[in-house]
């Protein structure tokens, strides 16, 4: 049902607002807080890392509760994150507020996937997913450089504002659009951690890890890379921010129906991405109006990361999809972690102008996991056919 997807994709896009609107104001949190930047990227950074920790046991630990409840929950607390950072409290208190929500984020995407895909049929479930997913893209055309911009012209703390704001949107939503949805059958654990024990899920697990890694070294410093590299200004680079989500949002579409055909060929096209824009950044940097494209090609390439990450982790364990989910965003979301980390270290060592550097590394790590899932399954065919016969 359309509807539900719709839902979802609104309450995705209060999450994502929360946690990558912190991207547009590092520089101007590093300021305030007199800190260096890569200290600031830990409000980033320990947000992902607390998902990863604990994203799959908090969707485990939900699963029997009704999943309209969960939903709602998820997202008043990203409203209750929203206000207190607004009111510019010690650094100590934001990054608390920030991780806060943390723990039910996972929660929040396993559950509105599972709504959105609750009432269809198999074709047409990466289809809904993807329009789940596009609340990634669409905070990246709107809330996001929304949320840089008004910081611009006011300060850093409004921006906070505007996350509390579209979670409010969201919550609201929810409660109305929404009916109860109890769980009339709730899996065991044991049935669902067998997935743990598959290679296929396991290599995807891990191409996955390597693919937002590859991504997030850089796009974790985007305003810090446009504006030392480039040379552009803030009202410049909310701009790239606003053509970097808008190309995103497409993208996303884009996706969820290639998804439909072929899971691998979807995930390997736009994963390219990720050895295709550092030579391009690398060769094209000085040239303002090619790397305007360099940028658009980027958001589409990009913007689709987290949905195939997802499907192709679930491909992998398809009777398990609320918990193969979670640890997607879990894995996903140590690839932030891990990205931003590496990120701001090289930064420090080197200069932000080497950052896309990284990108190739785990990209190249990310097809090595492609082309063995790939070997793996031909085995496991070739082994069925060979018993068969």
């Amino acid at each position: 049902m359309k509807k539900y997807a719709y839902i979802g994709c609104l309450g995705f896009l209060g999450v994502i607002t929360t946690e990558f609107g912190i991207i547009g104001i590092l520089p101007q949190v590093a300021s305030h807080y007199n800190i260096s930047i890569d200290k600031a990227g830990i409000l980033l950074s320990a947000f992902a890392l607390v998902i990863a920790i604990t994203g799959p046991f908090m969707t485990l630990l939900v699963s029997g509760f009704d999943k309209k409840k969960i939903m709602l929950t998820a997202i008043l607390i990203f409203l209750f994150t929203g206000i207190v950072s607004f009111l510019s409290p010690p650094f100590w208190l934001l990054l608390l507020v920030r991780i806060f929500p943390a723990f039910l984020q996972p929660v929040y995407i396993a559950t509105a996937l599972s709504v959105a895909v609750s009432k269809a049929d198999s074709k047409n479930k990466n289809e809904l997913m993807s329009i789940v997913f596009s609340g990634i893209a669409i905070a990246m055309v709107t809330t996001v450089p929304l949320a840089t911009y008004v910081a611009s012209v006011f300060s850093w703390e409004y921006s906070f504002l505007v996350q509390a704001i579209v979670s409010l949107i969201a919550v609201i939503a929810i409660y109305i659009g929404l009916p109860n949805m109890p769980v009339t059958e709730k899996k065991s654990y044991g049935s669902q951690f067998m997935i743990l024990k598959q290679p296929l899920f396991i290599i995807s697990a891990m191409m996955n890890f390597f693919m937002i890694t590859a991504w997030f070294s850089t796009y974790s410093y985007f305003v810090e890379y446009l504006n030392k590299v480039n040379g552009m200004d803030d009202s410049m680079i909310s701009f790239m921010m606003f053509l970097f989500g808008l190309v995103g949002v497409f993208a996303n579409r884009v996706s969820g129906k290639m998804l439909n055909r072929n899971v691998a060929r979807t995930t390997a096209l736009f994963l390219s991405g990720t050895l295709i824009i550092p030579v391009l950044l690398y060769f094209y940097s000085a040239d303002r109006f090619v790397i305007i494209a360099v940028i658009a090609l980027w958001g589409f390439l990009y913007a689709p990361s987290f949905l195939n990450a997802s499907t192709y982790m679930i491909s992998s364990a398809p009777h398990a999809l609320e918990f193969a989910n979670s640890l997607a965003t879990s894995f996903g979301n140590l690839g932030v972690t891990l990205g931003t980390t590496l990120g701001g270290l090289v930064i420090m060592m080197s200069g932000v102008q080497y950052l896309p550097w990284l990108m190739v590394i785990f990209g190249t790590l990310s097809f090595i996991m492609l082309l063995l899932r790939l070997y793996v399954e031909k085995r496991a065919v070739s082994a069925a056919v060979t018993e068969i016969a």
